[in-house]
């Protein structure tokens, strides 16, 4: 491993990828913690992996909210005219994946998921569809609990149709398994099959199920059918689960994008809604001028 990259000091290597490498690193001059994705060109067979580091830089450079890690700097080494490596500084985020520590309690994975949503819109409003969100894409903040959307290596403009199927089995939406467009409501579809798995622990029926059975969690249980069918309503497999919430959940997961829920923002609304009502329930003795109602 090296020590240090473009002027930053290594602290620890956190994770590889098909080209990627990714460390926590020290800036000498602030002294503060960065994440840094290094993508070295070895071949040919390399560019697209540059191509991409640039691309997740542009796109992230568009978002500055609170619930998207920051895309800070793309550093540059060129030889010949040619960029031969490539480091993405990004903000550090102190903290666990969902995967690595799913929620204890339904209102603790709603009141995750509304900011979960929030920053989705936020991507949406810029033109940018994230295009992979799953468990391990979404950090929640040792310190203060504020939840980080991480890992633009997917995203795209809206519209967008990919040369390549992209996405994750067991979440992928279908208009990614089909190379079709897109669009904000492909991250409504990713996001609501995020959401059922840290509600029940369990994954959808997606036109790409995972083909096997491995050592993580996220993975077990998967359905091999060949047809994208519905799963079982979240309140049917966990009696706490409210049925407001199942419904926006299944509505979130239909394979028809024109049957989802059509923006984030209002997705974003109700479940900030569902929050407070699972909070603070109604009162049993109110009149029907008291009740309350979720669009």
């Amino acid at each position: 491993m090296p020590q240090e990259l473009f002027g930053y000091s290594i602290v620890k290597k956190i994770g590889e990828g098909a080209a990627s490498t990714v460390y926590v690193v020290r800036d000498p001059n602030s002294n503060g913690l960065f994440t840094l994705k290094h993508v070295v060109r070895n071949s040919e067979r390399d560019d697209r992996f540059l191509e991409q580091v640039e691309a997740e830089y542009a796109l992230g450079s568009k978002v500055q909210h609170a619930n998207v890690r920051s895309t800070v700097r793309l550093e540059r080494k060129r030889k010949l005219f040619r960029t031969v490596e490539l480091g993405l500084v990004l903000e550090f985020v102190d903290g666990l994946t969902l995967e690595e520590h799913p929620p204890k309690s339904v209102l603790t994975a709603v009141r995750i998921f509304a900011q979960v949503a929030i920053g989705l819109a936020s991507m949406h409003a810029k033109g940018v569809v994230h295009a992979d969100m799953k468990p391990n894409n979404v950090m929640l903040t040792a310190k203060t609990g504020l939840v980080k959307i991480i890992d633009l290596g997917q995203a795209c403009p809206i519209g967008t149709v990919k040369k390549r199927i992209q996405g994750t089995p067991g979440f992928i939406a279908p208009e990614q398994a089909t190379r079709d467009e897109i669009t904000p409501l492909t991250d409504i579809y990713n996001f609501g099959a995020t959401m059922y798995w840290a509600l029940v622990n369990d994954l959808i029926p997606t036109a790409m199920p995972p083909k096997d059975d491995t050592q993580s969690k996220l993975y077990r249980g998967a359905l091999d059918g060949k047809s994208i069918r519905l799963p079982i309503p979240p309140h049917e497999r966990r009696t706490d689960i409210p049925a407001i919430l199942s419904k926006t959940i299944m509505e979130c997961v239909q394979p028809d994008p024109q049957k989802r829920v059509q923006l984030m923002a209002h997705l974003a609304t109700r479940l900030t809604l569902i929050g407070d009502l699972i909070e603070t329930p109604p009162d049993a003795n109110a009149t029907d001028s008291d009740s309350v109602t979720i669009g």
